[in-house]
C-alpha cells in the first residue's frame, strides 16, 4: 500500500529551521518523503508549502510564486546577519518620520538585483558563506535579481517599522530592511518577520509541522498552472513519458487524464511537448 501524498500547508515557529519543520513532519506521517519549497530563517515565522510522496516532485513549480511577509524593522541598528540574531555593528540616531520610511521603502519596488548577505546558505565555490563568515573569511556572491512587487509601511511606532511586502523567488527580505535602513542614514536590520502567503495559499489554513493533518490533494500543489485534459490515448503516451502535440502554451502546465488524474507536468518545446515531471506510474504498479 502506497504512502501519504500530497499538499500540506505548515506554520512554522520561530527558532525552528525548515529543516526542522520538514523533520518534524516526517515524524508526525511516518514517511520520509517530505520537502519544502521556500526557506525560512529560524528567526522567520509562518508559511512552508510542503509536499508529500510523489508531491515532492512539484516543490519546484510553487518556488516561483509570490511570497508575501509581514514584519518588522528596527531602525538606527546595524547587525552582521541583517536580522535580531546578529553582533550589534553600530547604533546611530533615529530622526525619520513615516513618510520618509514609507517612500524608502517603495523605492525598492520592482525589479532589482540583490546581493545575497555574508550569513546566508547560499554557496560559492562549493562553500556556504554562513561557514565563510564565521570563520573570519567572508565570501561575497553574485547579486541575483530579483522582484519586489509591493513594499509598504504598516506602522512607525519610534524606532520600530512594521511592513508587509510581496517579493519573488530569492529575495532577501532581511536585505530589503538593511536598505531601508542605509537609504534613511539610520542603519536597521530585520527584527521579526512572518510569512502570511504563498501565491494562493494563506497561513491561517496551516498547521504546526508536529501536527499537519492529512495532506490535500496532490492536484492542489499545481492548480495555479494551466491545465489540459488528454484522452486515453493521449494519457496512455503521458503516463510513460512521451511526447505530446503542443498545446500552445508558454511556460509549464499540467496534464490530466480523462478521469481528472494529474498525470505530469509538460512544457511545449516547438512542435513538441515534452514532459518535466511525470507522476502517474504504469498500469502494473500497485499505486494504481
Amino acid at each position: 500500500m502506497s504512502g501519504p501524498e500530497g499538499l500540506l500547508l505548515v506554520d512554522k515557529p520561530a527558532g525552528m529551521t525548515s529543516h526542522d519543520a520538514v523533520a518534524a513532519v516526517r515524524r508526525a506521517l511516518g514517511t520520509r518523503r517530505v520537502g519544502h519549497a521556500g526557506t525560512l530563517d529560524p528567526l522567520a515565522t509562518g508559511l512552508l508549502v510542503c509536499g508529500v510522496g510523489r508531491a515532492t516532485r512539484l516543490l519546484r513549480f510553487v518556488g516561483e510564486l509570490p511570497k508575501t511577509y509581514e514584519g518588522t524593522i528596527r531602525l538606527g541598528v546595524e547587525t552582521d546577519t541583517l536580522d535580531a540574531e546578529g553582533r550589534v555593528l553600530a547604533r546611530r540616531p533615529v530622526r525619520v518620520g513615516p513618510g520618509a520610511v514609507a517612500a524608502a521603502m517603495r523605492a525598492l519596488e520592482g525589479e532589482s538585483l540583490q546581493r545575497p548577505p555574508a550569513f546566508s546558505a547560499v554557496k560559492v565555490g562549493g562553500r556556504r558563506l554562513h561557514e565563510a563568515a564565521r570563520a573570519g573569511a567572508p565570501i561575497e556572491a553574485a547579486p541575483r535579481p530579483i522582484r519586489v512587487e509591493r513594499f509598504v509601511l504598516l506602522e512607525l511606532s519610534g524606532d520600530e517599522a512594521r511592513f508587509r511586502v510581496v517579493c519573488g523567488a530569492g529575495t532577501y527580505v532581511r536585505v530589503l530592511a538593511a536598505d531601508v535602513g542605509r537609504a534613511l542614514g539610520c542603519g536597521a536590520h530585520l527584527a521579526a518577520l512572518r510569512r502570511t502567503a504563498i501565491g494562493p495559499w494563506r497561513v491561517e489554513d496551516a498547521r504546526p509541522p508536529t501536527d499537519p493533518g492529512r495532506p490535500l490533494a496532490i492536484e492542489r500543489l499545481v492548480a495555479h498552472l494551466p491545465s489540459v485534459a488528454l484522452d486515453p490515448h493521449e494519457a496512455a503516451a503521458a503516463a510513460n513519458g512521451r511526447p505530446l502535440g503542443p498545446a500552445g502554451l508558454r511556460g509549464p502546465y499540467a496534464v490530466v487524464g480523462p478521469d481528472g488524474r494529474l498525470i505530469g507536468i509538460y512544457r511545449d518545446e516547438g512542435t513538441r511537448a515534452r514532459p518535466e515531471v511525470i507522476l502517474a506510474p504504469p498500469a502494473t504498479d500497485r499505486d494504481r
